[in-house]
């Protein structure tokens, strides 16, 4: 009989080959508790699922709920399934204690002996139930009474698993890396995009101020024209430096023709500002013929949406942008819930932000110059990013080429 409290678990799916197996197996020894295989039975095909039954032993019932909760993650759920437990929340803005801190892999609660999903799956989050239906809700927007799932039993969380079908996003089978051929990688996200386009989900574009920094703006418009940017999300920095190259043909104050600065340049984006500001919004400047090219001016033409996200270093900022964090967070939120692809630009904290609210199942792709701009996501939870380390001017160009030519 094991010395301490314990649960018995089951995990069914491609154990071996995923690597899940091995991953339950070293997170119940890194987390000091201990395990027996009650059985493992082998999917017999490369198709077949495998099944295994382990018993896990913590040191006490606290020590095993943080175990659970871990390999809960990877598709580990309790043989005896009991409900979910719900505590009212204590107040507006703050979960009761032991709440449920999410994931953004697909969840299921169960809820009067039924599995019931939990809607809009999403990373770091709390789960509400109401009216025998579960979804996820933010911390600052949960409000007192609400029936709020804590602890672990009742849930059931399917993880990711390594995709089994090798023709489609073959890029997406391995790590970052900067030594891969780019027309061949660029080929693959073109076929994604593609693909994504015509099932008609949302494609998102998470753009950092690089992307008018080195050029490559009109490559993006370009996309926009065909159809393939349902949003784009940014900051003050993207919009101000795509019209200040507009109007003043510089970026941060730097000739985009002759690439040296410019004299007075270091005033641009400020005076840039103040003209959309003046005109009151971007889409008021395109309206009233001051705004008559560049990134932002397309976006208005197409009617394709955009999302601009403040912070505390922002000039101005532009009229367009949200200051609010927490109704930035409301908007982007609603284009995550329905994306089926995103690609993020060379903007580190943006792409983390996305990230974050991205549920696992979307096909993420993060393009950047420094491969620990991919690191940093995947270690924030975002482990479905795919990384591409290249110069993002580049990428867009050969991006639009391949796109325009299918």
């Amino acid at each position: 009989m094991p010395h301490g409290p314990y649960e018995d678990v089951r995990i069914s799916g491609h154990l071996i080959d995923s690597g899940i197996m091995s991953r339950i197996m070293d997170d119940i020894v890194a987390l000091d508790g201990e395990f027996e295989t009650l059985s493992f039975e082998v999917g017999r095909t490369n198709d077949d699922v495998s099944v295994a039954l382990l018993r896990i032993v913590g040191r006490d019932e606290a020590h095993l709920d943080r175990i659970l909760g871990v390999i809960q993650q990877s598709g580990a759920e309790a043989v005896d399934a009991a409900d979910a437990a719900t505590v009212p929340a204590p107040a507006d803005g703050v979960f009761p204690d032991r709440f449920y801190a999410t994931t953004n892999l697909e969840t299921a609660v169960r809820i009067a002996g039924r599995w019931v999903p939990v809607a809009m799956p999403e990373m770091d989050l709390g789960i509400v139930i109401e009216d025998g239906s579960a979804r996820t809700v933010a911390m600052a927007d949960v409000r007192a009474g609400e029936q709020v799932v804590v602890g672990h039993h009742g849930l059931r969380v399917r993880p990711l698993e390594r995709p089994r079908d090798k023709q489609e996003f073959e890029f997406m089978n391995s790590e970052v890396s900067s030594e891969k051929p780019k027309a061949l990688v660029i080929r693959d996200v073109a076929a994604m995009l593609r693909k994504v386009r015509d099932r008609g989900r949302e494609i998102i574009f998470v753009v950092g101020p690089a992307v008018v920094h080195t050029g490559a703006a009109h490559h993006l418009a370009r996309l926009v024209r065909a159809g393939y940017v349902s949003v784009l999300f940014g900051g003050n920095a993207v919009a101000t430096h795509d019209i200040e190259s507009a109007l003043y043909g510089t970026s941060l104050g730097v000739s985009m023709s002759a690439g040296t600065p410019a004299v007075g340049g270091h005033e641009h984006h400020l005076r840039a500002i103040n003209t959309i500001r003046g005109c009151g919004g971007i889409a008021q400047a395109v309206e009233q013929g001051v705004l008559t090219e560049g990134l932002m001016h397309t976006l208005v033409a197409t009617g394709t949406p955009y999302v601009l996200a403040g912070s505390i270093r922002d000039d101005g900022p532009m009229p367009d942008v949200i200051t609010d964090v927490l109704e930035a967070q409301k908007a982007m939120r609603a284009w995550c819930q329905r994306a089926g692809a995103c690609i993020m630009l060379s903007t580190m904290l943006h792409s983390i932000a996305t990230g974050n609210m991205l549920p696992a199942g979307v096909t993420t792709v993060c393009v950047d110059i420094n491969p620990a701009v991919v690191t940093k996501l995947a270690d924030r939870g975002s482990f479905q990013t795919i990384g591409i380390v290249t110069d993002v001017g580049l990428f867009l160009e050969l991006l639009a080429n391949e796109l325009e030519q299918g």
